[in-house]
């Protein structure tokens, strides 16, 4: 799944999580609404969409996408060997991960990669009847980096799958948290990343998003639920049908008053104000250049004017402030509904995680040095939808 890398984020402040015991389930405090009673939504994360396995990694331990490559760990290594195994700098592994090079790891646990290493046999793992790659660097631009597969007889072939969106673990966070924000079990992120018993996450970690089950069926209906529907017309008298050997009988009826005079219609085009009725506003002015394009392109390119504001496309509240690997920020706003918008490649922000904003506020803009556009994306849940669907009359 070529999607964006979003690094999305909810909650912010305190959030506890403490281990009941080895191998016990956590207990996650949810923080996000009111204190006391507040029920935790814990149970929500376990019970979210069905998601695929993690891809095999090859000898090495490494998992590539067109986008990124992961490292997965071994029992008994530590960054330092892994990063020898891998044919990676570790000093400079361990900044982008954020622990140390004599840190050990998880069996099983996921290391990102700042720079590309030599790739697996048959390539990185490919979107299903794909060979060009749209490749989405922190969520933001799409590149259209074309590229050509050259195969032998013997060559294996590419691996097909989708490519996960990376999440960066910002302070307070729990592995509840991000499963709830993405609409996947916590069980499912902790195999996909390697995480322990007690899901401790910590802050700058990089964790894979599981990826929806392509095979999984949708919930069938309960044989309750079926039953409790009735036959149309089921429990109702049937009215006599009329008949011909017996007329219905004549009616004869007065108007209970004289009609009205006929008064003129005012015209009520010199007094209203034309209005849109797209649910969103553009968020930046200027021509697509590259359009939606499901499986392709996760959102649509703008064109703009260095400089140029980013607005809000809807109001909400800003979820998540990352930036993708080459330090470019990126927003994300929750809106009513379920909906998220992402904005990518940003400069000179103007607004903070958990800010309210209005529709149409300005809230970045565009860079003045490096690729004049704007990458925006609407997000149903944990799918894209095309974002003309709400720009657009």
């Amino acid at each position: 799944m070529r999607q964006l890398t979003r690094h999305l984020a909810i909650g912010s402040g305190l959030t506890l999580a403490l281990a009941l015991g080895a191998g016990c389930t956590p207990l996650d405090i949810d923080m996000r609404g009111a204190f006391g009673n507040a029920p935790s939504t814990a149970e929500a994360a376990r019970t979210a969409a069905p998601t695929a396995p993690r891809p095999a990694p090859d000898e090495r331990g490494i998992i590539s996408y067109p986008g990124y490559q992961v490292a997965v760990a071994r029992s008994g290594d530590t960054l330092a060997r892994l990063a020898a195994r891998i044919g990676a700098n570790a000093e400079e592994l361990a900044r982008f991960n954020g622990i140390q090079t004599g840190d050990s790891l998880r069996d099983g646990e996921i290391v990102l990669l700042p720079n590309r290493v030599a790739e697996p046999a048959g390539g990185p793992i490919r979107a299903p009847g794909e060979v060009d790659i749209a490749t989405v660097a922190g969520g933001a631009i799409a590149r259209a980096d074309a590229q050509k597969v050259e195969t032998t007889a013997l060559a294996p072939a590419p691996q097909v799958g989708a490519e996960p969106v990376r999440h960066r673990v910002e302070r307070g966070e729990t592995a509840y948290s991000i499963a709830r924000l993405y609409n996947v079990s916590v069980r499912s992120l902790a195999d996909w990343n390697g995480l322990g018993p007690d899901f401790m996450v910590r802050e700058g970690q990089y964790l894979l998003i599981p990826v929806p089950d392509p095979d999984a069926t949708p919930p069938r209906r309960t044989a309750a639920a079926t039953a409790a529907v009735t036959p149309p017309g089921a429990g109702s008298p049937t009215p006599t049908p009329p008949s011909a050997a017996r007329p219905l009988p004549a009616e004869t009826t007065a108007p209970a008053a004289a009609p009205a005079p006929p008064v003129a219609a005012p015209d009520l085009g010199r007094t209203e104000t034309p209005a849109s009725s797209a649910r969103m506003v553009r968020p930046v002015e200027g021509a697509i250049i590259r359009d939606y394009a499901k499986g392709r392109n996760d959102g649509i390119d703008i064109a703009a004017s260095p400089g140029a504001p980013v607005k809000a496309a809807d109001a909400g509240t800003v979820a998540a402030i990352t930036e993708d690997s080459n330090k470019i920020p990126i927003v994300v706003i929750r809106h009513e509904g379920g909906l998220l918008t992402v904005y990518s490649n940003l400069a000179a922000l103007r607004v903070g995680k958990g800010d309210t904003v209005t529709r149409g506020q300005q809230i970045a803009e565009i860079p003045r040095n490096g690729a004049a556009a704007l990458h925006f994306e609407v997000r149903d849940g944990f799918e894209s939808v095309d974002p003309n669907r709400y720009l657009r009359p």
